[in-house]
């Protein structure tokens, strides 16, 4: 996350120099905003800077959508399920569980050209599947990660038993928890972005827990809980993510005002802004469930972590295993995400790590990603899924 933790890799400096460093980088952005602006309104006059057009586009809202044609085969309190197959030929499902941070799922399928769920189709993934978590309301604000653990379970069953398990950051370390729980229902793990050892390398979100969290007390997540009624409110995790680097915003508000007269740049700043400013609320038990056991206590590493009566044991891995970071990714470094291969039990030469250039959204929606790294992560699920397709059971479309 961010600063209210939850779900690319060159570590800060130190702890202590993260957090001031991106607050020096918005001091940058804001001069060379500024000097931009001010050298455009001295080229063209004062009229090159539309103000009140720029000031409507900034307050435009509306709910972001999925743009790839699918059917939704089931809803409950917590998530859709989405069926984006093209196919009922015999390769084992893949099933995606989406970041979780205060955003809508369908960043998975952000557009028509920045589509991870096309990319797995076109991949040779044909059966192909997404959860899409639902925003939390007074009913589901105990949810539990038992009450996850059964969503998965859900979606799991639906395909068939089996599933090629694909996790994006909140969406990869429950896809591990559930792997280490029930191996024998994944066949291959991806996950993207997803910390699994929290307290590897330096990301901001490590200073700013040790600032409002000293000494692992946590009365500051308990208030932004008990503030939503029980439930983390998403608009506090943009909040968040918008401190931890707020020179990206500084940097995209004033490129909007400098590129008013380019349609195509405001249409992709509308799109994003949509899906990044449409928050989403989580349960508030199963958030400060994953700040105290995940972030502080790094359980899931230090294999003191116990779900559905069981000890997640990462050893119980040992499917093939694909692994991808960013190099510029201030939210999960690498070595949070590489980290499985090291407690996995799956032989190294069923381990694949990849490093797009880009930050932590970039692993999900990105060009780079998408058009270099996934490919080559799915040709490895791809050559792992033809020939052990099983049998269906269950429904399927």
């Amino acid at each position: 996350m961010n600063v209210v933790p939850q779900c690319p890799p060159v570590p800060a400096p130190s702890m202590a120099s993260g957090l001031l460093d991106s607050w020096l980088d918005a001091g940058a952005a804001t001069l060379e905003g500024l000097g931009k602006c001010w050298a455009t309104t001295f080229q063209r006059g004062p009229v090159a800077l539309d103000l009140p057009r720029w000031l409507a586009v900034t307050a435009e809202r509306r709910a972001p959508s999925w743009t790839t044609p699918h059917e939704v085969v089931f809803e409950g309190p917590l998530a859709r399920l989405r069926d984006f197959s093209v196919s009922k030929r015999r390769v084992v499902p893949t099933l995606v569980l989406p970041p979780q941070a205060g955003h809508d799922s369908c960043i998975v399928d952000y557009s028509t050209d920045q589509s991870q769920m096309r990319t797995i189709v076109e991949a040779g993934l044909e059966r192909a599947l997404s959860l899409d978590w639902v925003g939390a309301t007074s009913k589901t604000a105990d949810a539990s990660i038992e009450d996850y653990m059964d969503v998965v379970d859900r979606a799991v069953e639906h395909c068939g038993g089996r599933v090629n398990l694909i996790g994006d950051c909140q969406g990869g370390w429950l896809a591990t928890i559930y792997t280490a729980v029930h191996p024998e229902r994944v066949n291959t793990l991806t996950i993207a972005g997803a910390p699994i050892d929290f307290h590897a390398g330096e990301p901001v979100i490590h200073e700013v827990m040790r600032r409002v969290a000293p000494d692992g007390n946590l009365h500051f997540y308990e208030a932004l809980v008990a503030s939503g009624g029980g439930i983390l409110r998403g608009r506090y995790m943009l909040t968040g993510f918008i401190m931890i680097q707020p020179g990206a915003e500084i940097s995209r508000q004033i490129d909007l005002l400098l590129n008013l007269d380019d349609p195509a740049h405001v249409a992709r700043y509308r799109e994003f802004e949509h899906w990044f400013k449409h928050t989403q609320d989580v349960p508030g038990a199963f958030y400060l469930w994953i700040v105290r056991r995940l972030f502080r206590d790094n359980a899931l590493i230090a294999g003191s972590l116990e779900v559905r009566g069981r000890k997640v044991d990462l050893g119980r891995i040992g499917m093939p295993l694909n692994l991808l970071a960013g190099a510029t990714d201030h939210i999960t470094p690498p070595d949070q995400v590489f980290a499985l291969a090291t407690h996995a039990s799956t032989p190294g030469e069923l381990v694949t790590r990849h490093t797009s250039t880009g930050g932590h959204l970039g692993l999900f929606m990105g060009h780079e990603a998408l058009r270099e790294h996934w490919p080559r992560v799915l040709s490895e699920v791809v050559r792992h899924s033809r020939a052990s397709a099983p049998p269906r059971r269950g429904s399927h479309r």
